[in-house]
């Protein structure tokens, strides 16, 4: 009687794992239909991730899916690929991924974990606000430095003549 209630409990978290994943692929590229729950790791040589990944890139073309897990990760193979999403689309791609617990611990706010416009002006802000503070221009120290030389140098000639 518990290992049917076991078995059906495990297939109905088989169905909501697989419906979970097929529901957010449509968003996604092409790439090897994954496991459920385990994903495409099966797939992937861990000794040698970039071989494993540059063999699918040779069967899913230069910009393909791969699911660590239930995490879908959307791979850029090559030069060309990375080019044209870092640069041409650069908007699209310049998001962070989703991580509740930083999230909750900072509400939203920062720079590591932010995105899109709160990230744009929490960076803003914070370059002014070091650049008041000194930051890209010569420390003090530098400048005592130059003048302690100059000073040492404008001695010698005084003693030395």
């Amino acid at each position: 009687d518990g290992a049917v209630v076991l078995v059906l409990c495990l297939s109905c978290l088989l169905l909501l794992s697989l419906g979970k994943q097929n529901s957010g692929r449509g968003k996604f590229p092409p790439g090897p239909t994954p496991l459920p729950i385990l994903g495409n790791i099966l797939q992937l040589d861990v000794k040698d991730i970039s071989k494993s990944l540059s063999n699918l890139s040779k069967v899913y073309g230069p910009v393909f899916t791969v699911y660590f897990g239930l995490k879908p990760a959307v791979v850029l193979h090559g030069y060309e690929a990375v080019k044209e999403a870092l640069i041409d689309g650069g908007e699209e791609f310049s998001g962070r991924g989703h991580f509740p617990m930083a999230e909750r611990v900072n509400k939203g706010h920062g720079i590591i974990f932010s995105s899109g416009k709160r990230w744009k002006e929490t960076r803003r802000f914070s370059l002014m606000t070091l650049r008041n503070f000194g930051m890209g221009k010569r420390s003090i120290e530098e400048r005592v430095q130059e003048e302690a030389r100059c000073l040492v140098e404008e001695l010698r000639k005084t003693n030395g003549g």
